[in-house]
C-alpha cells in the first residue's frame, strides 16, 4: 500500500493532467527521507509544472503539509518521461 503522501501526489496529478493513465508515482527512503518520483506523459508535463512552476510549488506544498501531519519527511521530484 502506498503512502498517504503518494496518494496525495497520485489524486492531485491525475486530476491536472490530460492522460491520467500514464501517471506514475513512486517513493523510495533514502537517509530517512521519503522521496516521492512524479512521471506524466510527455505532453502534460506542462500542466504539472505550470507557469513559473507555480503547480510544482504547490505539490510540494501538499507533500509537505502531508508528511508533516504524517510525522515522515517527504520531497517531491518531477521526473521527465523516459
Amino acid at each position: 500500500m502506498a503512502s498517504p503522501v503518494a496518494a496525495v501526489v497520485d489524486v492531485a496529478a491525475r486530476a491536472l493532467v490530460d492522460v491520467p493513465e500514464k501517471v506514475t508515482v513512486t517513493e523510495t527512503l533514502q537517509r530517512g527521507t521519503t522521496l516521492v518520483e512524479l512521471t506524466v506523459a510527455q505532453s502534460d508535463t506542462g500542466k504539472v509544472i505550470g507557469r513559473q512552476g507555480r503547480i510544482a510549488e504547490a505539490l510540494r506544498t501538499l507533500v509537505a503539509a502531508t508528511a508533516h501531519y504524517h510525522g515522515i519527511r517527504a520531497t517531491l521530484e518531477i521526473r521527465d518521461p523516459e
